[in-house]
């Protein structure tokens, strides 16, 4: 793991890393799939948002592959393709519900009006969610990346300190109030055990995301309900998750743990239904590190 030693992502290790890796990566995609070079008729890619030195290694080799190949160029925005999991998941999933977008850098809850058309309700004022999770991986001296193996330890651990739960107001998330307890905690109490903190943890920045998505249904009646993104791959959320469901009667629909994570299947769904709504992208589409998603 390129970043393990530090304890989180350094942009220009991960830029040089996606250089090595992705004329090989394809490569094997392709043996992998049975599928030619000549084969191929469309090249999806993630242009917007992300680390602007990953993307300006992506971007152009998606280019250089539409042009030589003589096939169309759809840009992705990415947090798109963490929605467009959900259908790859469930593809009788149909527009208008409402949505939960949670990864490492990214908090988002929003309605899906339809595919590629977004209303933002509301999305974090701080850290995103899974980053709190990393975050307090490494207070407790955990491995990168941290949000499994804080689940992993929560399992040993009692949920016996009292973390308050993020409530900024209205819509919206915020993590790092409570990555600042738990780094507190730790340092006046050494000696509670770290699986007690870890669970306590998570129990608590799970339920200001059950919080905010049970007020979103309140707020607007969907009966269905779409989380994803690589925090929704956390087992524990998942529970406290399939619990509101059941208490609302909610349809509650999560993408297998391998289409929460950043996967190249989500990107290629979303590319596609982008290109039979809007055309191809043109060769010049710039890379964007941050860009709302509408």
């Amino acid at each position: 793991m390129v970043h393990a030693e530090y304890g989180g992502v350094v942009p220009e290790l991960a830029a040089r890393a996606h250089m090595k890796a992705i004329v090989p990566v394809t490569e094997a995609a392709l043996v992998a799939a049975g599928v030619a070079w000549s084969d191929l008729s469309l090249v999806a890619v993630t242009n917007t948002p992300g680390l602007m030195g990953a993307l300006l290694v992506g971007l152009p080799f998606a280019k250089a592959l539409s042009y030589s190949l003589g096939i169309p160029l759809v840009g992705v925005n990415h947090l798109e393709g963490h929605l467009f999991a959900l259908r790859l998941e469930h593809p009788e999933l149909e527009p208008p519900f409402l949505a939960a977008v949670l990864s490492g850098g990214h908090t988002e809850l929003l309605v899906v009006e339809d595919w590629c058309r977004y209303r933002l309700l509301g999305s974090t004022v701080d850290d995103a969610c899974g980053e709190a999770f990393d975050k307090v991986a490494k207070l407790l001296g955990l491995p990168y990346p941290g949000g499994a193996e804080v689940e992993k330890l929560s399992r040993e651990g009692r949920e016996s300190i009292n973390f308050p739960v993020p409530d900024p107001g209205g819509l919206d998330f915020s993590f790092s109030g409570l990555k600042t307890a738990v780094l507190y905690h730790r340092r006046d109490h050494p000696d509670t055990p770290r699986a007690d903190v870890a669970a306590s943890f998570q129990r608590a920045a799970v339920a200001a995301v059950t919080n905010r998505v049970e007020q979103a249904v309140r707020k607007t009646g969907f009966r269905v309900v779409g989380v994803s993104g690589g925090v929704a791959a956390n087992g524990y959320l998942r529970e406290r998750l399939a619990d509101l469901a059941r208490h609302h009667e909610l349809n509650l629909v999560i993408p297998r743990p391998e289409y929460c994570t950043d996967n190249a299947a989500m990107i290629a769904a979303a590319g596609l239904e982008r290109f039979a709504r809007f055309g191809p992208s043109p060769l010049d589409l710039p890379a964007a590190a941050r860009t709302a998603l509408s």
